[in-house]
């Protein structure tokens, strides 16, 4: 039976207990994390004026919670995802204001630089698995696409959001004010999330062992063929995100003559991206899902590897930007058809697992990309294109391995 429109209109979902608090807070506190992303650097730079350590700094910010992330998942099975969310939001405010406080002391040192952002790194993937795991407890089945497109949206307009924040702040404010403002925002965002962490009782009973919680939430995933196929066409698909990461801004420095003029290029290009994804989350999120969400994916993917090369591989800043727009645009197929696949055809006891153990496989992908685009980079900017144009094709290949029914 198909629901009444009205019950299924964006605004109709946000209205749905907790679900406007959830996702307002969820974008909160991504923005704070996209800007601290930019903010850790640029700080570690002014501070160091080094571009080595702010490299070392901006990995360790990444890194550690992403190999941690199955034991992370477990813990949001055993804690209950609203209070790991708000464990993880608490911390990250704490760590920032630490760094504020040993700046102000002049105690800061590279090496509690480091120590702080390996730290924050840690209860990261409670934040990114925690919002997923919740979202499709707090709707009804059908309203599972909307939801995901609203969730999908907030991504893409705080990609575009933070960096600016981040650069702006650090040049009216200063570094100090602007990592206390990161802090702020994660206050906000844990303030919001605390009524329903306290309403919510996901806690079990009876509580495995950490370690073997984590590892059969990766042996879930591993055996599950759905799964598996979903974590292998999207971790592909992220390389070509990670090589449009690195090709991007030379071919726009190729173009355009002077160093400010190509930074500001690139800045809206990617802003054009943000755009277009958050368009194109909220026209897929209106459409009806059931049993096309893999058609979506490939057909997401597909796309995708067109608008890489040989549109925005083609020469010049208007290919450029008409394939850059068309990859936003496409996106929201493939990232509205992920999640809520992924949703649909997991055990919700085994959820938060799954969805924190698949954070290390997708995001495996991006700076993979980066990698292989810059190694290519310096010998073919076309051919760069066409690498991460054959990983979409590929990604979409491997999505056939999915399963038509669960």
């Amino acid at each position: 039976m198909v629901s009444p429109p009205d019950e299924l209109s964006y605004r109709s979902v946000l209205r749905l207990p907790d679900v406007g608090r959830l996702v307002t807070a969820s974008t909160v506190s991504r923005l704070a994390e996209q800007t601290f992303a930019l903010a850790i650097v640029l700080y570690t730079l002014e501070r160091f004026h080094s571009p080595a350590l702010a490299g070392v700094v901006a990995f360790i910010a990444m890194a550690p919670g992403l190999v941690l992330s199955p034991i992370a998942g477990a813990v949001l099975d055993r804690l209950g995802a609203a209070r790991a969310i708000t464990v993880d939001l608490l911390a990250s405010a704490v760590l920032v204001f630490a760094l504020v406080v040993a700046d102000r002391t002049d105690f800061t040192s590279s090496w509690l630089l480091i120590v702080v952002a390996g730290l924050y790194s840690l209860t990261s993937p409670l934040h990114l698995a925690g919002v997923r795991t919740l979202l499709p407890r707090l709707v009804p089945a059908h309203a599972l696409p909307r939801v995901n497109a609203l969730d999908t949206s907030t991504f893409a307009v705080v990609d575009v959001l933070g960096p600016v924040l981040a650069g702006g702040l650090f040049a009216l404010t200063g570094s100090w004010v602007t990592l206390a403002l990161i802090g702020g925002l994660y206050v906000v965002a844990a303030v919001l999330l605390v009524p329903l962490a306290l309403r919510t009782a996901e806690q079990r009973a009876e509580h495995p062992h950490l370690l073997r919680e984590a590892a059969s939430g990766l042996g879930y995933l591993l055996r599950h063929s759905t799964l598996r196929a979903l974590a292998g066409s999207y971790s592909l698909y992220q390389v070509s995100w990670g090589v449009l990461v690195v090709a991007v801004p030379v071919t726009v420095q190729r173009e355009l003559a002077t160093a400010d003029a190509a930074e500001v290029g690139t800045g809206l290009l990617w802003a054009l991206v943000g755009v277009t994804a958050v368009v194109g989350a909220l026209f897929v999120g209106r459409l009806e899902s059931t049993n096309r969400e893999r058609g979506w994916i490939m057909a997401g993917t597909l796309g995708t590897a067109v608008a890489v090369f040989p549109i925005a591989g083609l020469g010049g800043l208007v290919w450029l930007a008409v394939g850059l727009a068309l990859v936003g645009l496409l996106s929201g197929l493939v990232d509205v058809g992920t999640l809520t696949l992924r949703q649909r055809r997991t055990d919700p006891e085994q959820l938060g697992r799954v969805l924190a153990t698949s954070i290390s496989a997708n995001m495996s992908g991006l700076p993979l990309g980066s990698l292989i685009g810059g190694l290519v980079l310096a010998w073919s900017v076309p051919a760069a294109f066409a690498v991460g144009a054959a990983a979409a094709a590929c990604s979409a290949v491997v999505a056939l391995l999915i399963s038509r029914s669960s």
